[in-house]
């Protein structure tokens, strides 16, 4: 489920989802869709969605909508090996996947958390498996949460990557954010980036969050919407 919030800072923002949420905050996702640094005439705020795996009975009439997100990956776990059934198929299924797209590949758990899985591709043919701007990548990872909905593990989000290029990505995108604040001040003009996933751009709204002359806002629909980042003037 998905949820907007607002507030004078992220934290504020975050403690008001978690409140009225009723969830604790590794329980749910953020994601900023706009900041606004306090002026003469205007005065600061953070808006923030909330993505929650599952229905929230205490909020009503919700903003429903699909998403997908990224994560950084995490420490690998010593087994690698599938440990049940569910671990199984999920490996077997991307595995047949890649297959019937024309590519060979070994696929291992990567990390065990509550509710939260990762796969790792291992493939002579990576980068056609990534795709441009990780795209691909997104899509066999969404198949991939389709299938363990269908396996009955709708609350279970997996996440899938290979040659480490989710930290990879995540390098480049705050590396972007920075140059292009840099830009936006020389210019005095804003800049809308490419777009991307809801994890993407959480993560260019929080690296320049705290840069007093650079506001960064979300535009367009769907699932991959695009960061405007833009100079203030601060007084």
């Amino acid at each position: 489920m998905v949820y907007e919030y607002e507030g004078k800072t992220e934290k504020e923002a975050i403690e008001k989802a978690a409140q009225e949420l009723g969830l604790e905050r590794d329980q749910f996702d953020v994601e900023i869709l706009e900041t606004q640094k306090n002026s003469l005439f205007k005065k600061g705020f953070v808006k923030i969605r909330v993505h929650t795996e599952e229905n929230t009975p205490n909020v009503t009439a919700p903003q429903k909508e699909r998403f997908s997100e990224n994560r950084a990956v995490k420490k690998s776990v010593s087994n690698q090996i599938p440990q049940d059934e569910f671990e199984q198929k999920l490996t077997t299924f991307i595995t047949e996947v890649i297959s019937k797209m024309g590519y060979s590949a070994d696929v291992e758990i990567m990390f065990r958390e509550e509710r939260k899985i990762g796969l790792k591709i291992q493939s002579e043919s990576s980068s056609i498996l990534i795709g441009r701007k990780g795209k691909n990548l997104d899509a066999l990872q969404l198949l991939l949460n389709v299938y363990a909905g269908h396996l009955g593990h709708e609350n279970v989000r997996v996440i899938l990557d290979t040659e480490s290029y989710r930290i990879r990505r995540e390098e480049s995108l705050v590396r972007l954010a920075y140059t292009t604040a840099d830009k936006v001040r020389s210019y005095r003009k804003s800049i809308l980036l490419e777009p991307m996933n809801p994890f993407e751009r959480r993560l260019i709204h929080t690296t320049l969050n705290d840069i007093p002359d650079i506001e960064t806002k979300s535009e367009g629909d769907g699932l991959y919407k695009q960061v405007r980042v833009i100079y203030k003037c601060v007084i």
